[in-house]
């Protein structure tokens, strides 16, 4: 463990530990070239030397490094120091799931769609870079207090085109989010990713999971062969839409599940558009609920006294006229067979004439009551159903399952689609709400959100609320309202708020810093170190970190170089007999 003011690589100073691992410890540290705070995962010093362990840290790192997305932690720093292997991340002021989850209980309709929306985009990411996570949960999710998501610890992710998994494919994920395929020990795939988001959306909604028990064992054949219990008998105001997603996602058979991420997402988008959906009925087998058969067990001891015992000759009269008794029930169910089937045939032939084919009308842009009217003229039976269009009004239908046209036997079902119209959003008046809040409300929505800066009378007033929007375009109707239809954009304005340069980078002088101190209204701490790779008077380092806000009486540290002191040659004191007459002359 390591202990409060220690550093790493000269640079990460430990403020304390927030968390504590399977394989790594985590704390919280300031990066004191940056002057940030910084989360900090460390191998435990028991598995440091262990190198299938080390090889798993290193592809942790490796793995998370090249994502970037802003539902994902971000990496900034890997290294090894003294046999401690560290991955330096970015540090996330919030809460996980599994808190929040524990603080209130089930969260409402609306936060779980955002929230499932979050991970399934950032996770859609992962999989699109071939990185599985392998060990989704809420405590594997962190939740800002702007209600951003962020999906952290991939420390057991591995590379869809990886050869080797790591422990032979052993399950590593918590056994509540356990996918039925790694529960029966087969590897894992985006798939297995799915059924765990699943499991997690229901543990959202409900506040609890789905399958409990005394240990890991009995979880796992849970998840192998219950049902999912329903989250509407549980709670009825959930819509079938919704039910289904869950039901698609955590499928036994992963035939059954959603093909990727990213399809769950799409179905996360509309659930509010769909909510008269029927219950989903899966189109592969779930093998895994199958009853297994017993297979009685024969006596073999009875067999054998049976095959082995002589009959003798009153015993084989009798079985001659049993077998001819037996003979006539089966002449007879013969006959009878051969009866009922050209009855069958008969009636077929007669009844023939009645049986037509009609054609499905065309019924596109009509009122599904004209569109009823239609199809039952037809002679055929119809069931609705409810999709979002941006060519076909509300009201209207946008086609028919199956499509106009097609052959089908009179009285068959008919699915008419209806237009629930084009999905919009009520403008509203934004200013003074945080801006990343709107941003993922409006995107949500497939509105485009432009950022811009907008000048201020006092930019000290806005200290710790770079991100409030004061003015927005277009601005809300007072007398009607203003629909945004997805592709439409808004523009959002923040403070303009003045910006430290990268001072190191464009090489300042110290007279140029002494300027922009003078001009801002800062206090200078300035330090020395001897560089012999620059010229003298640059800045080499600056505690604020370029792109930060700049705000009037605040301390700017800069470090400047200064050219190596030269030692000057002494001269060396010679003995009175060994010197010279110049020597002397000159003394």
């Amino acid at each position: 463990m390591l202990s409060r003011g220690q550093k790493i690589n000269e640079r990460y100073e430990i403020i304390k530990t927030i968390g504590e691992g399977g394989m790594a410890n985590v704390y919280l540290a300031n990066d004191t070239i940056l002057d940030r705070k910084v989360a900090i995962k460390v191998l435990r010093g028991d598995l440091s030397t262990d190198e299938k362990f080390i090889r798993r840290f290193k592809r942790e790192a490796l793995s998370v490094s090249n994502l970037s997305h802003p539902n994902i932690v971000e990496v900034y720093d890997v290294g090894e120091e003294d046999g401690n292997y560290y991955i330096v991340m970015e540090y996330i002021e919030g809460k996980t799931l599994k808190q929040l989850l524990q603080k209130r209980g089930a969260l409402t309709l609306t936060e779980v769609i955002d929230i499932m929306s979050q991970l399934t985009d950032g996770l859609s990411h992962a999989h699109e870079a071939y990185i599985i996570h392998r060990d989704i949960k809420p405590q594997n999710i962190m939740i800002e207090d702007n209600g951003l998501i962020k999906i952290t610890d991939f420390g057991i992710a591995m590379a869809l085109n990886s050869t080797q998994l790591t422990q032979t494919n052993s399950v590593m994920g918590s056994v509540h989010y356990l996918p039925p395929e790694q529960a029966n020990g087969k590897g894992s795939t985006i798939k297995s990713d799915i059924y765990s988001l699943g499991i997690l959306m229901y543990e959202l909604l409900t506040g609890s999971v789905p399958f409990k028990g005394d240990t890991a064992v009995e979880i796992a054949l849970k998840h192998m062969k219950e049902k999912l219990p329903s989250v509407r008998k549980q709670n009825p105001t959930i819509p079938q839409s919704v039910e289904n997603i869950l039901l698609k996602a955590t499928a036994k058979n992963p035939k059954n599940r959603y093909d990727n991420v990213r399809e769950m997402y799409n179905d996360l988008q509309t659930a509010m558009d769909r909510t008269n959906e029927k219950r989903l009925v899966y189109e592969y087998p779930e093998n895994d609920l199958e009853e297994t058969k017993v297979v009685p067990t024969i006596n073999k001891e009875a067999k054998k006294s049976t095959v082995d015992k002589p009959l003798d000759t009153k015993d084989e009269d009798s079985q001659e006229k049993t077998k001819e008794k037996n003979k006539l029930p089966i002449i007879l169910a013969i006959v009878l067979l051969v009866v009922l089937i050209v009855l069958a045939i008969v009636v077929l032939l007669i009844n023939n004439n009645d049986v037509k084919e009609v054609k499905v009308p065309d019924v596109i842009g009509l009122t599904t009551e004209e569109a009823i009217a239609k199809i039952e003229d037809a002679g055929l039976k119809y069931t609705t159903k409810s999709e979002e269009s941006k060519d076909i009004e509300e009201g209207l239908v946008i086609r028919t399952e199956p499509k106009s046209g097609s052959t089908k036997t009179k009285g068959s079902t008919i699915t008419i689609v209806e237009s629930t119209g084009k999905k919009y959003l009520v403008l509203e008046d934004y200013t003074g709400k945080n801006y990343y809040e709107i941003k993922a409300k409006l995107e949500l929505n497939g509105i485009r959100v432009e950022m811009k800066t907008k000048s201020v009378e006092d930019a000290s007033e806005y200290k710790d609320k770079e991100d409030l929007i004061i003015d927005q375009e277009p601005k809300p109707k007072e007398d009607e309202e203003t629909k945004l239809y997805d592709g439409d954009s808004v523009v959002l304005y923040i403070p303009e708020v003045d910006v430290y340069p990268d001072m190191v980078k464009e090489k300042w002088t110290l007279s140029q810093v002494q300027d922009f101190a003078k001009e801002y209204n800062l206090t200078l701490d300035i330090s020395y170190e001897e560089n012999d790779t620059v010229d003298e008077n640059i800045v080499l380092h600056q505690g604020r970190v370029a792109g930060d806000p700049i705000y009037e009486g605040y301390t700017l540290k800069v470090t400047i170089s200064k050219k190596k002191a030269k030692e000057e040659p002494i001269d060396p004191v010679l003995p009175e007999e060994d010197k010279t007459p110049e020597d002397k002359k000159t003394e």
